[in-house]
């Protein structure tokens, strides 16, 4: 078979569903294919795109039977500087094969069954552009040649799981459980961000046979393990980050299925077996990893005997699965591991995408919690608050991440936006409609100014009052009545020409002038 040929099929495994992707939002856009008369077309661009994506992947499973693995295919170069470089190149073995084909038959099948399921759904278009792109930050995590190229799929994994955890965004549960998430995520992409960078800065590379290949010493090596296997742990929900994924259930079934149930909870347990190599190096973190797999394992399995819905019950008998893993590529078992990951996601999507149906027809209740449980009113105690995981997760990252993103959002509204003259988003005393209504006895100042808490929150309400009298008796006062004249007349002007914009033919217009400009 011709390179080219070779590679045009691999480029359009991730392609495709991308493609399908912005076709769905493009058309969400401009209109043509909302609500329910738009559904048609939407579940065939995606089923069709994952389909052709899937019949792609099996066709490299041919090529590679047929004519041996090529190794690490080179694309183009992505990035250079100095001794850096990064390429756009995909590995093809029998570890990629395996988890691709894995990836693109449960998507396939998760795609074409929420075609019906999220029928009449609000957000319907909404849903399947983020599986689509579910699937190619999958494909791309699976095929990827390179750490760098791996840790885009990544990013792109973790944003379609965050919108669809929040897919009820109306819901101030669904909101919670995505900001957890996201929260947590942070800790493991920053750990796959210094196993990247340690990688140029003591292997020279980032291409995976490359790392596997260099020479360096086990300590250099152990650092960047490290790196990758916190982004395992917390993209897996092992412990001690099991918290977020057993809340991570708010979306719709299928999404459920997907991503807790079969591939993503599985995302950084292949990240493991891809290391391979290198763990083999650095036998201390074997040790370590059966020592957290068997802990989430027993974890999730005390816990799991007291949950009383069926989505929690799978959530935590996946989490003990994914534990066993772990403990597998502890003992140096990495191929026991990713057959355990090809049965398991099977299985676990197959009893996810019939939880609903299973729902409707069991009448009897939950089976009772076994009786050595029940006696221990301290571990029973235990299992109920989840061994308070959840409350320690909220207390360190959850509730400290969202108070310094309230006071960074008063700096911004009443310090940034004052100074640089930009419209605040709050209704402060910082806009020419608010001074008027000042003026003329209709807007009290005081209850328009945000009330910050804490030290920091205080000094900038302190400084925003003080900035709002400034602005007030020197800019607006000072300036005379024509200068305010002059504004309202502005103000008129630009407010048509922003309504006009916000139609699409005019947006559309802009955008081909900005290209004859550019071009």
């Amino acid at each position: 078979m011709s390179e080219w040929l070779l590679k045009t099929i691999i480029a359009a495994i991730p392609l495709l569903p991308l493609l399908a992707a912005l076709w769905i939002a493009i058309g969400f856009i401009f209109g043509w294919n909302r609500l329910e008369k738009g559904e048609k077309e939407t579940s065939r661009v995606a089923v069709t795109a994952i389909t052709l994506s899937f019949f792609c992947v099996l066709a490299l499973d041919v090529i590679v039977y047929l004519q041996g693995s090529p190794g690490t295919v080179q694309f183009v170069q992505w990035l250079k500087s100095e001794h850096i470089q990064i390429n756009l190149s995909i590995l093809l073995d029998y570890k990629s094969l395996v988890m691709g084909t894995l990836v693109g038959f449960i998507t396939l099948i998760v795609t074409r069954f929420s075609v019906n399921y999220l029928h009449r759904e609000a957000g319907f278009q909404r849903f399947f552009m983020m599986l689509s792109v579910f699937n190619a930050a999958m494909l791309i995590i699976t095929f990827a040649g390179n750490a760098a190229l791996a840790f885009i799929g990544w990013e792109l994994a973790g944003v379609s799981s965050y919108l669809l955890i929040a897919y009820s965004w109306h819901r101030d549960v669904a909101t919670t459980n995505a900001n957890r998430a996201f929260v947590t995520n942070r800790i493991g992409d920053a750990g796959f961000i210094i196993g990247i960078a340690f990688s140029f800065f003591w292997l020279g590379t980032v291409e995976w046979e490359a790392m596997f290949t260099t020479v360096s010493s086990t300590i250099h090596i152990g650092i960047i393990v490290f790196g990758f296997m916190i982004a395992a742990l917390a993209k897996s929900g092992q412990f001690p980050f099991s918290a977020w994924i057993t809340r991570a259930l708010e979306g719709p079934t299928p999404s459920s299925a997907v991503f807790y149930g079969s591939l993503m909870v599985h995302a950084g347990v292949y990240l493991l077996i891809r290391l391979e190599p290198l763990l083999l190096h650095v036998p201390a973190l074997m040790v370590l990893m059966v020592l957290i797999g068997g802990a989430t394992a027993l974890y999730a399995y005390i816990v799991g005997l007291v949950q009383t819905d069926v989505k929690s019950s799978f959530m935590f008998s996946t989490l003990s699965q994914v534990g066993l893993m772990l403990v597998w590529i502890g003992f140096g078992q990495f191929e026991l591991a990713l057959f355990h990951i090809v049965v398991h996601a099977i299985w676990r999507a197959y009893q996810f995408l019939h939880a609903p149906s299973f729902m409707q027809h069991v009448e009897s209740p939950a089976r009772p919690v076994p009786k050595w449980l029940s006696n221990n009113v301290w571990l029973y105690t235990a299992a109920l608050q989840r061994f308070w995981l959840d409350v320690i997760s909220d207390s360190l990252l959850t509730k400290p991440t969202q108070a310094l993103a309230n006071e960074m959002q008063i700096f911004d509204e009443q310090v940034v936006d004052r100074v640089t003259g930009m419209p605040s988003h709050s209704n402060m005393l910082s806009t020419l409609y608010h001074w008027e209504a000042h003026q003329q006895g209709k807007l009290n100042i005081s209850n328009e100014i945000g009330q910050g808490s804490g030290l920091f929150g205080s000094s900038l309400q302190w400084l925003a009052s003080n900035l709002q009298k400034v602005e007030e008796g020197l800019i607006l006062k000072g300036s005379g009545e024509g200068l305010l004249r002059a504004m309202h007349f502005l103000g008129k002007y630009l407010e048509l020409i922003d309504q006009l914009l916000m139609q699409p033919r005019y947006l559309l217009v802009l955008i081909m002038a900005t290209f004859v400009v550019v071009l």
